[in-house]
């Protein structure tokens, strides 16, 4: 054992100094998963916040203003966690931010902690390790309400007394607690750092993390709790950074390991048993318990959400009711947006004089842009769903229910999430992976949840169903002129995102089966209680898809308008030639006619293929380019044109043979193949920054477009045998 002195407190006696003149404040929003830390987040800052990725890595960085008394903080909410102990790319990034190790981010001032009361024990392990790094820290005590309904109450004056910190009880949903929370907020910054620690490691362990901490502060010169803290993770998991440490603190470490080793001590659980002891202490001073445990109202819903039968029959309805609501809902709201599009375009038509520029405004950009921008009620419906159902907490209980499937596959119960979120985008699907503990579990989600159809293939879903598809009742009834019950179109719909749901299930067994060998991990997850949906939530993060959304249709989309009005415009050929004739002869013709041979199998032409070799920069520049295309070949005066393009699909006749080219055939067989294709360059991005291979991100660009190819040679080919087209 190395000789040295006794064990040094990892916490200072005053507060850190107060942020600099001129700068905001800035507190860290900190708090285990599904603790109500988002819902406060969003109660906090409102509209007033901005969501970006830190640099260098996939993890997302929220930041938030809060308006106080006399000043304003910048709030940073960061990843839910359960201990600074980092298990995954999240947490690894929340500890550093905490620690000051991140460049890019101050290190906060203060901390906001975010304890759920009904499983105070479990959060106030995160808290004990919260106390011990030298901030001022504040608890806002959040989930009161359901503790209740457990037959449990919190003493929130004993738990500030046992924590030596102030405690704030809130109910952010409901508004309940926020003036309390904001004053303490203003004071928080000038707040008295919390007490020395309680709690007491085996003394041997003391011993040796006081030396470690004191060679850790003489080499990086850092305040004592951060040394304490990284000597603590240093002895409970010895992964040490060669270029990160010098050789004396890793021999020092070395040695210290043999130490504790010699003496039976399990440094780890040394670490534990120490910090829930006290807990335990806490715990037992501020806890009231009713005599008799209650039946709670989440215990009764569970009964039957989480039955054998009546749950799966639940899961299929819900799903099936959100892809109805995108089909139904969002009708009127798109006529709305079409025919403002259509008015926008007649009038500069109208008001610009002949020429290149007119062409490039009316077809290139309204032409282009606005057959996306009609799209965006379907995706503000799709989102309202995925947050509504996130924050009642029913998807946890929906991962439970795939569970057994998804294990038969390979993928492990928390793959359910990211493979839901990949409905609405594969790349927030894929970043988040990073809960998965598993790296083969996690590069099995992440290879297969592109399959999994996102936003960005429904312009291309509903422009084909609406010209395709006709809009007849399946099953169901009429009340005056609404349909009430299963229609044509939004079955094939619901189809569509069954064929990438069963593609994903598919293609995780074979390679569970092949590539990634291995027995399926176990699932372990937390059910958070039911609860109503905050509305301000749900608001919010449809108005951030939606700004998102528009932020593409407004630089990627509108970007690649313009270069395809050039490729369908140019060269300039003779003038006495058909406009689609022109088209054909120009360079996205050329494009288009080079690649005809390889997708004619498919029932596709040219104009198709340029909207394939568009669309793997984004997948809805299909529709876009379909959109250019059309709207350059045309024949008839600008002032009659209409920016619906799927009525020119429907009416362009292939001159070779005299027939249609778009049947309900070919517009299937267009579905099937975006299913199916990788066609997102951003997607194809994160997956090489995820899995740090080009091996893994090629490998899934090929797997997928060979997928694709042969499925929908398939469809196409099985359905001219039966004269479905």
């Amino acid at each position: 054992m190395h000789t040295g002195g006794t064990a040094e407190s990892p916490a200072e006696t005053t507060p850190p100094a107060v942020a600099e003149a001129g700068r905001r404040p800035v507190f860290a929003l900190v708090g285990n998963p599904n603790s109500g830390k988002t819902t406060l987040f969003n109660a906090l800052t409102g509209l007033r916040q901005k969501v970006g990725n830190y640099p260098g890595v996939t993890v997302e960085r929220k930041e938030g203003t809060v308006s106080l008394p006399d000043t304003t903080v910048t709030l940073i909410d960061l990843p839910g966690l359960y201990s600074l102990t980092p298990h995954s790319p999240d947490e690894r990034i929340a500890r550093d931010v905490l620690l000051g190790y991140r460049t890019d981010v101050p290190r906060p001032q203060a901390i906001v902690n975010v304890v759920d009361a009904s499983n105070l024990e479990r959060n106030l392990y995160l808290t004990s390790q919260l106390l011990d790094l030298g901030l001022p820290v504040l608890v806002v005590l959040t989930m009161t309400d359901t503790a209740r309904e457990h037959g449990v109450g919190v003493n929130a004056e004993a738990l500030s007394e046992e924590l030596g910190v102030p405690v704030c009880v809130t109910l952010a949903a409901r508004r309940i607690g926020m003036e309390s929370l904001l004053t303490a907020l203003q004071k928080l910054p000038t707040q008295t750092l919390p007490p020395q620690r309680h709690w007491r490691l085996p003394q041997p362990l003391e011993v040796e993390a006081a030396e470690l901490a004191g060679l850790l502060r003489r080499e990086k010169d850092v305040p004592v709790p951060i040394a304490f803290q990284e000597a603590l993770q240093l002895l409970s998991r010895p992964e040490v950074d060669e270029a990160r440490w010098s050789a004396e603190l890793r021999h020092h470490l070395h040695g210290d390991l043999q130490t504790l080793n010699q003496q039976g001590i399990d440094v780890s659980v040394a670490i534990a048993e120490a910090r829930y002891g006290d807990i335990g202490r806490v715990v037992s001073r501020v806890l009231e318990r009713e005599p008799e445990a209650k039946v709670t109202l989440s215990d009764r819903l569970d009964r039957v959400f989480l039955h054998k039968f009546w749950g799966y029959v639940i899961f299929l309805s819900v799903m099936y009711l959100m892809f109805q609501a995108m089909f139904t809902w969002a009708t009127p709201a798109q006529d709305a947006l079409e025919g403002l599009v259509n008015a926008l375009g007649q009038w500069v038509s109208s008001a610009m004089p002949d020429g290149d520029l007119k062409d490039l405004v009316v077809n290139g950009v309204l032409g282009g842009v606005g057959n996306t921008v009609v799209f965006l009620p379907q995706i503000l419906i799709l989102f309202f769903f995925v947050s509504a159902l996130e924050d009642t907490g029913y998807l946890a209980r929906a991962a439970f229910l795939m569970d057994r499937l998804m294990s038969r596959v390979g993928l492990h119960g928390k793959s359910f999430i990211p493979l839901l979120s990949s409905y609405g985008c594969a790349i927030p699907g894929i970043m988040a992976t990073r809960t998965i503990e598993s790296e083969r579990a996690r590069l099995l989600t992440i290879l297969v949840a592109p399959l999994m159809s996102c936003s960005a293939r429904l312009p291309v879903y509903s422009v084909m169903i609406a010209a395709f598809i006709p809009n007849v009742m399946v099953t169901g009834f009429l009340v005056g002129n609404v349909a009430i019950g299963l229609t044509l179109p939004a079955l094939t719909l619901f189809a569509m995102y069954a064929v990438g749901t069963a593609a994903t299930f598919g293609m995780a067994a074979l390679f569970n089966r092949t590539l990634l060998k291995g027995d399926a991990p176990t699932f372990l997850m937390e059910m958070p209680p039911y609860r109503l949906p905050s509305i301000r939530t749900v608001l919010y993060q449809m108005f951030e898809r939606a700004w998102l959304f528009l932020k593409r249709a407004g630089t990627i989309i509108l970007a690649i308008s313009i270069v395809l009005w050039f490729l369908a415009s140019y060269p300039k050929t003779d003038p006495t030639l058909s406009k689609a004739e022109q088209v054909r002869q120009s360079y996205a013709g050329q494009m288009g006619r080079a690649i005809e041979p390889l997708i004619a199998p498919l029932g596709f032409d040219w104009k198709i293929g340029i909207g394939l070799i568009s669309s793997f920069a984004a997948r809805e520049v299909f529709v876009t380019a379909m959109g250019t295309i059309y709207n350059v070949s045309e024949e008839i005066e600008d002032e009659q044109k209409e920016v619906a393009v799927g009525e020119k699909m429907k009416a362009d006749i292939n001159p070779r043979t005299g027939q249609p080219t778009f049947t309900p055939l070919v517009a299937v067989a267009l579905m099937v193949y975006y299913v199916l294709a990788m066609q997102c360059m951003s997607t194809v991005a994160v997956v090489r920054r995820e899995t740090g291979s080009w091996k893994w991100t090629l490998f899934q660009i090929a797997y997928m477009t060979a997928l694709a190819w042969f499925t929908t040679l398939l469809v196409y080919q099985i359905g001219r045998l039966f004269g479905w087209g």
